[in-house]
């Protein structure tokens, strides 16, 4: 993975969404603390941020298991901001699993002390930065399924690659 800060000003001019690479490592301790207080403002809970939230719970919150506590996060922050997890709506089983295996590929891939910031923006310049990346590996079907949002269900195109 590249590891130099010309390659994160080169990514960061690619990307046209300013929240897809946050500045520092501080953003992203901010993403973790907000979501797993609740007080992250729903506007702010995009498809980077259910990264870096990962990012934070892998490296930072070692008392926790990321496939264990990070659904009933995602449901109980979604409550609180007004969301509703039902059968069609809210948290995603599925995607939620295959983001986690995604987000620790790429932190087993980096060094040990890879400040997070730079990990997520390696995250996001990939597959994984787009919101479709895992129509890659599953049809919208199957993945849209309420079978998929409640529980695990693998992939019907092609394995995942980690």
């Amino acid at each position: 993975m590249p590891n130099s800060t010309g390659w994160l000003r080169r990514s960061r001019q690619r990307l046209a969404d300013p929240l897809l690479v946050y500045p520092d490592e501080a953003a992203i301790l901010a993403i973790g603390t907000g979501f797993a207080d609740r007080t992250l403002p729903k506007a702010q809970w995009t498809h980077a941020a259910h990264f870096a939230a990962c990012l934070w719970l892998l490296r930072c919150r070692e008392d926790l298991i990321a496939e264990r506590d990070m659904p009933d996060m995602i449901r109980a922050y979604n409550g609180s901001t007004g969301g509703v997890n039902s059968d069609s709506t809210g948290y995603h089983e599925t995607i939620t699993l295959a983001s986690i295996q995604a987000t620790r590929h790429f932190m087993d891939k980096s060094r040990q002390n890879t400040p997070l910031h730079i990990i997520h923006a390696w995250l996001m310049e990939g597959n994984c930065g787009q919101k479709d990346w895992l129509l890659r590996y599953w049809s919208t079907e199957l993945l849209m399924s309420t079978t998929a949002l409640k529980s695990w269900t693998a992939p019907d195109l092609q394995p995942l690659p980690f």
